[in-house]
């Protein structure tokens, strides 16, 4: 019975540290576009090029 209590402790302590960790993430990020990934992929989007795309497609 204290194997469980002590494993079921664990894992939720894990699952605390993980959720707080992409809460602070999301919330203090470094990246300037708030992105909580910090692949970068954020960054990348161009919205002017796709504005771009959009348009030229709209005309044909």
């Amino acid at each position: 019975m204290l194997i469980q209590t002590i494993l079921t402790v664990a894992l939720l302590l894990g699952a605390l540290f993980f959720l707080g960790r992409r809460a602070w993430q999301a919330f203090f990020s470094k990246n300037p576009a708030g992105c909580a990934k910090g692949c970068g992929a954020c960054s990348a989007f161009d919205a002017e090029g796709l504005q771009r795309t959009i348009e030229a497609r709209a005309g044909h």
